[in-house]
């Protein structure tokens, strides 16, 4: 399910493959590029990059994409929110974390961005961070000890946030 439907910026990534030497060893950071630009991986992009660098196809791009966890096929909010669900933090209550979220959010199981394009919800197995549990990162700040009601707040004032 795509949020939004981005024509992919063909002179932006002529650039990002100069900038990398339009070296096949660099298509990781160059693929790391292009979805901090588009929060994920547009299928156009990673066409015109399979075609355009030299010993690569687009199906080998697609390849290393899907094989690393780090890159998305799907759009992702503006806001990303990792909720661990690790043995500490599931033993110390991020279940109801992550329902409050998506109660908030409106987002049923599974779903991974909520209707408005604005938040990305995923469980992780750890965070490294289990003397805090339960944890949430969200665009890579840490709210330790989290709750239903204090997620809630924070949601909240991350949307008024982006509202103004």
């Amino acid at each position: 399910m795509r949020v939004e439907n981005h024509s992919v910026n063909t002179g932006r990534l002529d650039a990002i493959i100069q900038e990398f030497g339009g070296k096949k060893s660099n298509l990781i950071a160059m693929l790391q590029k292009v979805q901090e630009i588009y929060r994920y991986l547009p299928e156009e992009a990673m066409i015109y990059i399979g075609d355009k660098i030299e010993g690569l196809s687009p199906a080998t791009v697609f390849g290393v994409a899907t094989f690393y966890a780090q890159f998305s096929l799907e759009p992702k909010g503006k806001f990303e929110i990792k909720v661990c669900d690790g043995t500490a933090c599931h033993v110390r209550g991020s279940m109801p974390v992550l329902n409050a979220i998506r109660a908030k959010l409106d987002m049923k199981e599974g779903q991974l961005t909520s209707k408005n394009g604005l938040f990305s919800l995923e469980t992780v197995s750890c965070l490294g961070a289990c003397g805090l549990a339960p944890v949430v990162v969200i665009n890579d700040k840490v709210y330790p000890q989290m709750t239903s009601d204090a997620i809630t707040i924070i949601l909240d004032t991350l949307i008024q946030e982006d509202e103004r």
